[in-house]
């Protein structure tokens, strides 16, 4: 495998995988140039930070200290505002890491970007482990109580970034409920059963089977494009979700220290001509970004993402490839 990451972002900009007859190929949508980067709304690859996903009203209470947030989604916040961590300049150094070379990339988020209370200090590292396996880790330190949900915001072709649609991978999700949206993509507060939906993933089906069902939650978001609740109880030795492509023999599994994965059809990539890899289009790729549940903070009875003071924020993604 090789992994290219660049500091805009801390963004993976490149992963190339072999395939059943040894081939290499890139697995990730990106660009060729920092200006596309720049400018594109999609996020490929980039750290999603300070909080990931989306959160209703752009406003946030923390011991009864209500905080505005950027409203960079209607009048919602989404993937950390205006200038998330995707959008910033980290500092990059080569590393030992468990035993072998990574790459750890910081940043220090100030008191009040974005809106979010404090001054936040995280690291990420990426490393490759000889068993083909890409390990993300996420760490934070704070001086002020805040939130923080951090995640890597990949969209992978198993085929290749260059082969078109992924609607005949086929997808298994370690998780037997969802959390359902309303029509303005804020979660409902519930916690919703997938068995007997198309929502349910829990034998491996391929993506596009249910892909234009009439069901209401697939209808809001014209495909799937949202967070499926883990079994896996924040434990790195249970698979989370495993992609295959059986065109390529491609196959990989997801593990993570997360409650939830948010998994994102690609409904909205769109081909605009620019400068890029290749010309994507829609369902061109798909995202698998463990994190906590959208709209957590505003919702009690979901996972609370809030990061106290002599808290230590400790996250880690692996994608395995087999």
């Amino acid at each position: 495998m090789v992994a290219e990451v660049i500091n805009f972002g801390a963004t993976l900009v490149s992963l190339k995988v072999p395939d059943k007859k040894g081939r290499l190929d890139d697995v990730v949508l990106g660009y060729d140039n920092l200006a596309d980067y720049e400018k594109s709304q999609h996020c490929f690859g980039g750290i999603i930070g300070r909080c990931a996903n989306i959160i209703g009203g752009a406003t946030i209470e923390i011991d009864d200290v209500k905080y505005k947030l950027d409203k960079n989604e209607g009048e919602n916040h989404l993937n950390g505002g205006f200038v998330g961590f995707h959008k910033v300049v980290w500092n990059a150094e080569v590393v030992w890491n468990n035993g072998q070379d990574a790459l750890a990339l910081t940043y220090t988020s100030e008191d009040g970007e974005g809106g979010y209370p404090g001054k936040l200090d995280v690291t990420v590292i990426y490393s490759l482990t000889d068993n083909n396996e890409l390990v993300i880790s996420y760490h934070g330190t704070l001086d002020k109580d805040t939130i923080v949900n951090m995640t890597n915001q990949s969209y992978f072709n198993l085929a290749g970034r260059s082969s078109g649609s992924i609607l005949k991978h086929k997808l298994w999700i370690n998780g037997d409920k969802f959390i359902p949206i309303n029509s303005n993509k804020i979660p409902t507060g519930e916690i919703q059963d997938v068995i007997g939906t198309p929502m349910d993933f829990t034998s491996p089906k391929a993506i596009g089977r249910d892909l234009e069902s009439d069901f209401e939650q697939i209808a809001i978001t014209k495909g799937y494009n949202h967070t499926w609740v883990l079994n896996t109880y924040g434990s790195l030795s249970e698979k989370a979700a495993e992609l295959v492509d059986e065109s390529s023999g491609r196959v990989m599994e997801v593990y993570t220290t997360k409650p939830g994965v948010q998994f994102g059809s690609g409904n909205f990539i769109d081909d605009d001509s620019r400068d890029r890899k290749s010309q994507y289009s829609k369902y061109s790729g798909l995202c698998l970004a463990t994190q906590f549940f959208p709209d957590a903070v505003n919702n009690k009875n979901f996972p609370c993402p809030i990061l106290r003071v002599g808290e230590e924020y400790k996250h880690t993604i692996i994608y395995k490839f087999i």
